[in-house]
């Protein structure tokens, strides 16, 4: 998996960062855990910068948090609970966890959207109650931003430093990394046939 994901950033350089950052926020293909990594194992290697990885990172989360504030925004929390009952199962999503989302986003606000950005499962869908409470976009976009460039800079900042240590554990991380996105993706898949919706 690494392999492919270093394949796909050495072809686009920041655009691969950008598209991989989008998808991950919309439909987790594969988790940010693994792609921010290699960009900064990238940027050790010299063949792209730090701060271009992170930036790039960012505005990937950003563009894909748009889509969740949007829907949220544009369906309103009846029509969300609506397509929670409807179609749920594939977003493994019920309409008492849009309530609960919707409750602790009233509850925190802005520290919601800025927090929410650093816990995994919580990153991708803390922009829906945002949209549906119709936080002001100026807001949205800051606290967005802020919480992506945190939980990007550490992921890729890591790499960045540790890209030493990686040369003595290269050799089984691309197994590793595979069988993670596996894992994830035979949750997923349990949590879709065992979803009571």
């Amino acid at each position: 998996m690494v392999n492919w994901i270093s394949a796909f950033m050495e072809e686009g350089g920041y655009f691969s960062i950008v598209l991989l950052m989008l998808l991950e926020a919309v439909i987790p293909p594969i988790p940010s855990e693994l792609i921010m990594p290699v960009g900064g194992l990238m940027a050790r290697q010299g063949d792209l910068h730090i701060v271009g990885v992170v930036l790039a990172g960012t505005l990937g989360s950003l563009l894909g948090a748009f889509l969740w504030y949007g829907g949220g925004l544009a369906l309103g929390r009846e029509r969300v609970r609506h397509f929670a009952e409807r179609h749920g199962r594939w977003l493994t999503l019920t309409p008492e966890q849009v309530d609960g989302a919707q409750r602790w986003f009233d509850r925190h606000g802005t520290q919601a959207v800025f927090f929410g950005r650093l816990i995994p499962q919580i990153r991708v869908f803390i922009s829906l109650p945002a949209g549906i409470a119709e936080m002001p976009m100026r807001k949205f976009v800051l606290w967005t931003a802020l919480g992506a460039t945190v939980w990007n800079s550490v992921l890729a900042g890591l790499a960045f430093w540790l890209a030493d240590e990686y040369e003595r554990i290269h050799h089984w991380f691309n197994p590793m990394s595979t069988a993670v996105v596996a894992f994830l993706i035979a949750v997923y898949l349990y949590r879709v046939t065992k979803f009571k919706g």
